[in-house]
């Protein structure tokens, strides 16, 4: 009877421990691809926090955002979902898309092979980030000069 017992209990135990582990690091989450009425509902909201300050690490309006901390603060209150906290796991999020078939809500990556800035496409050409230190959330042009030298690359998630 006690063997059977514990038995048991090493059997649930082995069970919670499955459980409370850690996912394996070249698995991603799996999600359903958002909806065209989510992706309009994220650039909706990235826009309204066009002005919110910048800081490093921040994912908050109240905080202040970092440019991955917006999308991640974006995309878990407009859709549910919870993407990667660095600009270097933004890269493999979603699937990779052309620039002509970018709508509102998918992602802009910057820096080609080193990523180091990501915002938030919201149509006709411009895109939601948290651009520096001392800068506020704000809208900008892809063609900027500036932004075009950068590599551009654009998720769907």
């Amino acid at each position: 009877m006690h063997l059977m017992l514990l038995g048991s209990m090493l059997g649930l135990a082995l069970l919670l421990a499955g459980c409370a582990s850690s996912p394996r690091p070249d698995r991603q989450p799996a999600f359903r691809t958002l909806s065209e009425n989510q992706s309009s509902d994220i650039a909706i909201h990235a826009l309204g926090l066009v002005g919110t300050p910048y800081r490093y690490g921040g994912n908050t309006p109240e905080s202040g955002f970092d440019c991955s901390g917006l999308i991640g603060y974006v995309y878990k209150a407009s859709a549910g979902v919870a993407p990667p906290r660095t600009v270097a796991q933004l890269v493999d999020f979603g699937g990779s898309i052309d620039a002509s078939e970018a709508r509102t809500g998918d992602l802009v990556i910057f820096g080609g092979s080193r990523p180091f800035h990501a915002g938030i496409f919201v149509g006709e050409g411009r895109f939601v980030h948290a651009p520096s230190t001392g800068g506020r959330v704000r809208l900008d042009r892809l063609n900027n000069p500036y932004w075009q030298r950068q590599g551009q690359a654009f998720r769907r998630p």
